[in-house]
Parts: structure tokens; sequence; C-alpha cells
């Protein structure tokens, strides 16, 4: 199996793997609080926005070009805003019902969409496609805000992308959302450590 994964693997194109190097950049960059992370998903996106079409995603397409916006408003975002302990303090900067009042109108747009791409479109995978898109602008957004419950988000969303990815053949993706779901779990570790850091004293005078 591992094998047959690493052929595979081998059989990915130039693009695809260039788009993974740049998504991971993203990641580790996030983790670490740094604005470069914006530039590096702005590539990675651009990237796989191609790929994704080429391969009858339309959602996750789409997903990629909004990402794209998405990154200019984080960078634009994160110029401004304090640390994530500061942003998110105690651990969330929204409540459970808050995120519940998003799920209430996102599930049912997601269904409705999933609906019309399966009859009007020749996607493949729209259900588990359309999901993963529609929470996935939701966990993003949260990111842009440094809330630090989008980590949670992305817990589910990319354990799901692997299995997407791989029976879709982007292998070389589907390995790295393997990568992502041990950097999720990082970048809350590391979140977290900010959240426990003392704020520093300032000198009198």
């Amino acid at each position: 199996m591992i094998e047959t994964l690493l052929e595979q693997l081998m059989m990915s194109s130039l693009w695809e793997l260039a788009a993974l190097l740049f998504a991971l950049g993203y990641l580790v960059l996030a983790a670490h609080q740094k604005q470069w992370c914006w530039l590096s998903a702005t590539i990675s996106c651009s990237i796989y926005a191609v790929l994704f079409w080429q391969g009858k995603l339309y959602m996750e397409s789409v997903l990629q070009a909004i990402y794209v916006v998405m990154a200019g408003y984080g960078w634009w975002q994160w110029r401004f805003q304090k640390s994530a302990a500061q942003e998110s303090p105690g651990g969330a900067k929204y409540s459970l019902r808050w995120h519940l009042l998003q799920w209430a109108w996102l599930i049912p747009l997601a269904a409705m969409t999933a609906y019309m791409l399966s009859v009007y479109t020749d996607a493949d995978a729209v259900w588990l496609d359309t999901y993963t898109t529609v929470f996935s602008l939701l966990a993003t957004w949260l990111v842009t805000k440094k809330a630090y419950e989008t980590w949670w988000y992305w817990l589910v969303i990319d354990s799901v992308y692997v299995y997407l990815y791989a029976s879709k053949g982007f292998i070389a993706t589907a390995l790295l959302f393997v990568v992502y779901l041990a950097l999720v779990l990082y970048a809350m570790w590391r979140w977290h450590q900010d959240n426990s850091q003392p704020e520093p004293v300032k000198s009198a005078g």
C-alpha cells in the first residue's frame, strides 16, 4: 500500500506539488501568527483553483478562488490585530450560540447547493465537496479574526479532505492534509501557549 501511495505521489503534477508546499507554508506561518501566511495562501489557492476545476471538483475550485480574496482580507486584518491570545481570551472568541446560528443557515445552504450541483452539473462527490467548502469558508473567516475555535473546525474538515482528495486521485494533496492534521494540532498548542504567557510588565515612566 505504501509503495502504491509513493508511486501515485510521484505521478502528481509539479503544479500540485508547488501548491502543496505553499499550502504547508501557510499553515506553519499561521501557527506562528506571521502575516506572510496570507501571501503563501494566495499562491497555493490560485494553483489549486485551476487543478480542482480540471478535476471537476467545482465547489473546491470556487472555494480556492474565494480563499484568494479572503487571503487579502486576512492580510489586511492581521496588520491591525493583536495576538491570538488577546483576540481570543479563554481559548474562544465566539459563543456556542453564535456558532449554532451559523450552522442554522450554512447547513441548508450547503444542502441546496449540493442538490443543484448534482442535478445541473457533472460534479463529483457533490455532498462532501459542498459541505467541506461551506464550512471551510467559515473556518477561514475565523482565522482572519484570530478566533481559536477555528482549529476545531479544521480538525474535522481536514479529516474529510483526506478521503475526498485521495478518492479523486490528488494523492499529494491528500497526504498534505494528513500533515495538515498534525499542523492543526501544533497550531492549537502554539496559540494556547501564547494564551498562557503573562502580559509583559510595562516599566514606569
